[in-house]
């Protein structure tokens, strides 16, 4: 198991079969690197279930968001497996049976989330329809033979039986014994048939109620793009000429567009393709509602800084568009706020909150003391109030359970109002404030949203919006509040739906005053008008257009605006101006970027130009630019080329490195002579240099047949 050199390669050990004790290991972990060890088990204890409801909740968004497809799916396979059920003996019929039914599975760019898409699709379907599914992937499937043998492979190992084997090396079936051709393929699937119907009458009654009866063989290629065009033609080929035999079904998974396929496959082999099309939905409306359900929602304490939740989006829209890459750094951010800030601990749902906070410690009390926000919380306080949160613990646990309900209240009045903001702002011509409610909530979080001006662009446009729109805003803004769990909306639902009696009665108005309009103008119609009173009706008309006044519907309509302006303005204060802010939000953006965004050559260079950063051997210290001769080889002859240009000699290379690492040696007199280099160092010399090649700092030069070409410059 032991290893002697890093440089030697790279080793795998596998672990074994036997269930850990993994959670007890990272309590463990947690509790001993961190600074604070009071309370640390707890601490775990929160973030771990925190993570477990957030998980669970992920899951179920992706359950819901995939329905809708999985049920088109299935519909799909029920209609194509019920001509081959029928066997009719029909020309027409006969024809089609020619086809293999085929679902076009466009997913999108966003790979990395194709595999829990397919994954969640097979279990489903082995569920409900059929346990014969195979999954390939094009770094599986080089030829026809290895496609054949890895499909045959999967196939089989569903027909065995886990829990009647005893010897788990019985359950893999021998691909080598095996026959790879769809004949096998087509025998092995008429005895799996054959045995399902000889079964005894109530396990029949059990695998139908969860399998079709001659169940189709689902075939799924997960990255048809990668497959060379070669191999999907014989495939497609070999198996259109016996689907007669074998009910086979074909799922191809698109990253691009359906246009692959033709691209992909010729006419002749396409046409032997009864393609059917299915669009999974776009991954940034799933980036929505992940965010919706699990940070613009009162039901879990912590919550994502500005700057933090922008790193997360950027990585997002401008790196992979993976929603489970930005789920996994939103757990990452879960990790480090408990395992960094000590009074995390108080991060907890409401109900739990009074007990943590009588249990505080002095020196936890002494922590909250020391946090920005309660400093600036003490100094608006009066004198007597000051001394008594600055010296006694009780009075100060009694202001610290206030204070931490007044930020759970918070956090339910902030995301109602945020709704509702967004309504009015979401259909604004050029979006000042964003289309998508994140870029709102970012904004909020950043400053006072009511002093940028991009929220006075938006008040301006908004008093520019009809009336039609303007009630079916203040309809969706009443169902957001009365939905709220907040306690402080009643007021507000009745001034809105105040508003909305108001625009009523407006329209019933208007249509009396119009009647009355167009009966005077009638009248004024049939007079005779001369020169003199026409200029005099223009004039009178140029005046009244200077000093306008507002009708009731704009004057309306301007008091809905400054309501819901008022709104804004005292509940959507940016969340670092509350009181102990501290404890629920995550804000460490530096240390998140540090951690998701890779510097893959900053990591390399301090790797070899300083080993003690990674390998802590206080061996490997050296003061300033000097080389230590017990340093890997590797960082040693990096070292040496970073001094030259941009050619090196290796001859003058390899003598510096002997140098190097015969410097610690006592010379001896009766060694050879210095030209000589000893054999051991010219293989370490070549090996190091072989390794920086890979590494991409060199290369062979055509100039000189002994030297070689430096590729890399500065530091980093």
């Amino acid at each position: 198991m032991s290893t002697c050199s890093v440089s030697k390669g790279c080793f795998v050990f596998k672990p074994s079969t036997k269930k850990r004790r993994s959670s007890e290991k990272a309590a463990h972990d947690f509790r001993s690197r961190s600074d604070d060890a009071e309370d640390t088990e707890l601490r775990f204890v929160t973030c771990q279930s925190l993570w477990n409801q957030i998980k669970s909740e992920t899951e179920q968004i992706q359950e819901d968001l995939n329905k809708q497809l999985l049920d088109n799916l299935v519909s799909f396979l029920s209609r194509s497996h019920s001509e081959f059920q029928e066997k009719t003996t029909e020309w027409t019929c006969r024809m089609k049976f020619r086809e293999i039914p085929t679902a076009a599975l466009v997913l999108g760019v966003n790979v990395t989330d194709h595999d829990l898409t397919f994954r969640g699709l097979s279990d489903a379907l082995q569920d409900n329809i059929t346990p014969y599914i195979a999954l390939l992937e094009a770094k599986d499937c080089p030829g026809i033979k290895n496609l054949m043998q890895k499909l045959m492979g999967q196939l089989m190992n569903c027909d065995i039986d886990v829990d009647s084997l005893e010897d788990e090396d019985c359950v893999q079936v021998s691909q080598n014994r095996i026959r790879c051709s769809m004949s096998s393929l087509i025998s092995w699937y008429e005895n799996v048939t054959k045995k399902t119907d000889s079964e005894t009458p109530s396990k029949k009654r059990n695998s139908s109620s969860r399998h079709w009866q001659s169940p189709p063989v689902i075939v799924i290629f997960k990255d048809m793009e990668s497959f060379t065009t070669k191999v999907l033609q014989d495939f497609i080929v070999i198996s259109s000429q016996h689907i007669r035999e074998l009910p086979l079904v074909l799922i191809f998974g698109i990253a691009t567009s359906p246009m692959i396929i033709h691209r992909l496959l010729p006419h002749s082999v396409s046409s032997l393709l009864c393609i059917e099309l299915f669009q999974s939905l776009s991954c940034k409306e799933h980036l929505s509602t992940i965010i919706d359900k699990l940070l613009l929602t009162p039901r879990f304490p912590f919550k994502l800084g500005e700057k933090v939740l922008q790193v997360l989006i950027n990585i997002f829209l401008y790196h992979d568009f993976s929603v489970q890459n930005f789920i996994k750094g939103f757990q990452l951010c879960i990790v480090e706020h408990f395992y960094s800030q000590p009074l995390s601990v108080l991060c907890c749902q409401l109900v739990d909150v009074k007990k943590r906070v009588c249990s505080l410690s002095h020196d936890q009390c002494e922590n909250i003391r020391r946090l920005p926000s309660f400093r600036r919380y003490v100094e608006k306080q009066e004198s007597g109030k000051q001394v008594a949160l600055l010296t006694n613990d009780s009075f100060l646990k009694e202001e610290t359970e206030k204070l931490l309900e007044d930020l759970h209240v918070y956090h339910e009045n902030y995301v109602s109002i945020l709704r509702c903001l967004h309504v009015f702002t979401s259909s604004l011509p050029k979006y000042p404030l964003g289309k998508q409610i994140r870029e709102l909530h970012c904004a909020c979080l950043e400053t006072r949203v009511w002093e940028t001006e991009e929220y006075e662009s938006s008040l301006q446009l908004a008093r520019m919006l009809n009336k039609t729109d303007l009630v079916t805003m203040l309809q969706q803004c009443v169902e957001i509040l009365m939905s709220s769990s907040g306690k402080e909306f009643d007021k507000t639902v009745e001034k809105l739906k105040e508003f909305l009696t108001q625009f009523q009665n407006l329209e019933v108005a208007e249509a009396s005053q119009e009647r009355d309009v167009s009966v005077s103008s009638q009248k004024e119609l049939q007079k005779k008008t001369d020169l003199y009173h026409l200029q005099k009706t223009l004039l009178e008309l140029k005046e009244s257009r200077r000093s306008k006044k507002l009708t009731k519907f704009e004057m309306l309509r301007f008091e809905v605006v400054d309501y819901i302006d008022s709104l804004v303005r005292k509940y959507l204060v940016p969340a670092d101006h509350r009181t102990l802010h501290e404890i629920m939000y995550f804000n460490a953006a530096t240390v998140l970027r540090g951690h998701l965004n890779a510097a893959p050559r900053t990591a390399l260079h301090t790797a070899l130009n300083n080993p003690h950063w990674y390998l802590k051997n206080q061996a490997l210290k050296c003061d300033g630019g000097g080389i230590s001769n017990k340093a890997p080889d590797i960082c040693i002859v990096y070292k040496l080329h970073l001094e030259c240009g941009r050619l090196i000699n290796l001859v003058d290379w390899l003598e510096a490195f002997s140098t190097v690492v015969m410097a610690a040696e006592e010379p001896n007199a009766d060694a050879a002579s210095s030209d000589q280099v000893d054999d051991t160092i010219h293989a370490r010399f070549i090996r190091a240099v072989s390794e920086l090649e890979l590494l991409g700092f060199i290369k062979p030069s055509k100039q000189k047949t002994d030297h070689v070409a430096r590729l890399t410059w500065g530091g980093c």
